[in-house]
């Protein structure tokens, strides 16, 4: 089957058609056959296709909304222009796979769309304001592009979290709160996290619940997470994905009371604090100059500039604590594991980040680290290392096409349940 994945922003869509089966997820042969990604929909948008083993395909093109810009990703893949062998007509789009970021409590597992399922996605905008509004606007452009013969899938960011205990996430403030608006930590990043630790086991060849790892997703967003027997118990993510790690504009975890202070000194108010927190902060907000990683790593070499070194370090420091945290938390950990764009390209990051940690059996080898192709999965510890360091390139595309696959043939899908615990 073809799935065509769509992970819709607040002015862009990316996109992958991914060939997959059930025979074909047994294998671990599924086969990404293009992707791509549209900029500034609403405006003269900036599109950039390809097809796997085929040049890039470029252009810039007005396009008014969601549908204009599905229906152009759409008409691109059923071209002959794009030679995707066995995709010559939307009849040969089977499925499409939604990434939807916020499932709240309600939505535990990748579920087909209904009216219901899209009402309960909905539900949830107040929970996340910035990002379901607009996976709800791929939904309905994808229906109104493909009608409603072709079955739609959700695949949740939040899914994989839903096994934390309530000691990781429950804040601590009045539970009535928790009670009446479900205020708690969430995490994000789920598919990612879950796609590592599935790749780790199979570079392992262990069981799922042999899986007992650090996983940290790097990238202009950042997110840790502890897996123990395969399955989430804490991440670095709350009730927003702006808690945590500092990224590259977010600030990650800061006294809220710093928002009143502000107030206050700078007379600003609750929205525009918030959006400095998000988009102001972070690796942007210490350097001055940019929040790409790269860039700031070029600065220091070729300026020596003292904030750009300020940046890295207080990112990379960010970084180690949470490390440190989770192997408290878990009793130790096998692996340690890097992603994201960060995480996987950055050579020089990684080596940053494990300074420091051998005395928790953390031992990088700096030349397997300078090593490691791009792209590549791959052990970078030395071979004494207590615990393993691992690069592993997420792919969050292929879960969902899988899900996206098993929901709609009937087939078991991976379910995250709570863990029981006494009520109150």
């Amino acid at each position: 089957m073809n799935i065509l994945v769509l992970n819709s922003g607040s002015s862009s869509i990316k996109f992958q058609v991914v060939q997959t089966d059930q025979e074909l997820i047994v294998s671990d042969g599924d086969r990404c056959l293009a992707k791509g990604q549209i900029e500034r929909i609403g405006s003269l948008a900036l599109v950039s296709f390809q097809a796997t083993g085929r040049p890039p395909f470029k252009e810039d093109v007005p396009l008014r909304d969601y549908r204009a810009a599905l229906d152009r990703i759409v008409r691109w893949v059923i071209s002959p222009e794009s030679g995707i062998a066995g995709v010559a007509s939307m009849a040969d789009i089977h499925i499409i796979g939604h990434r939807v970021v916020h499932g709240g409590e309600k939505f535990r597992a990748s579920v087909v769309i209904t009216d219901e399922v899209l009402e309960g996605i909905e539900d949830c905008i107040e929970l996340a304001p910035l990002h379901n509004p607009a996976n709800i606007r791929g939904i309905r452009a994808a229906a109104e592009v493909f009608g409603r013969g072709v079955p739609q899938v959700a695949v949740f960011d939040t899914s994989f979290h839903a096994t934390m205990p309530e000691t990781a996430y429950l804040y601590g403030i009045p539970y009535h709160l928790y009670r009446r608006y479900k205020i708690r930590r969430y995490g994000f990043h789920g598919t990612s996290h879950r796609y590592l630790a599935y790749r780790y086991r199979v570079l392992n060849k262990i069981p799922k619940e042999n899986v007992n790892i650090i996983t940290l997703h790097l990238g202009n967003g950042c997110s840790a997470c502890a897996i123990k027997h395969g399955q989430s118990v804490n991440t670095s993510m709350g009730f927003t994905p702006l808690e945590g790690m500092v990224m590259g504009t977010r600030s990650g975890d800061v006294d809220v009371s710093v928002i009143e202070y502000l107030s206050h000194k700078e007379g600003s108010s609750l929205p525009d604090l918030i959006t400095m927190l998000n988009k102001q902060s972070g690796l942007l907000g210490l350097s001055g100059l940019t929040s790409d990683m790269r860039e700031l790593l070029e600065e220091e070499k070729e300026n020596d500039d003292r904030r750009a070194t300020l940046a890295i370090d207080v990112f990379c420091a960010s970084v180690r604590r949470r490390i440190g945290s989770y192997l408290a938390e878990l009793g130790g950990a096998d692996a340690v594991v890097f992603s994201g764009g960060i995480g996987e390209n950055s050579s020089a990051i990684r080596q940053r980040i494990c300074a420091g940690l051998e005395a928790l059996g953390i031992v990088l080898d700096e030349a397997r680290n300078a090593a490691l192709k791009k792209g590549r999965p791959g052990e970078i510890s030395e071979s004494g290392s207590r615990v393993k360091i691992f690069v592993i390139p997420t792919n969050e595309e292929l879960l969902i096409a899988r899900d996206a696959f098993r929901a709609v043939s009937g087939l078991p899908q991976p379910t995250f349940s709570p863990r029981k615990t006494r009520k109150p």
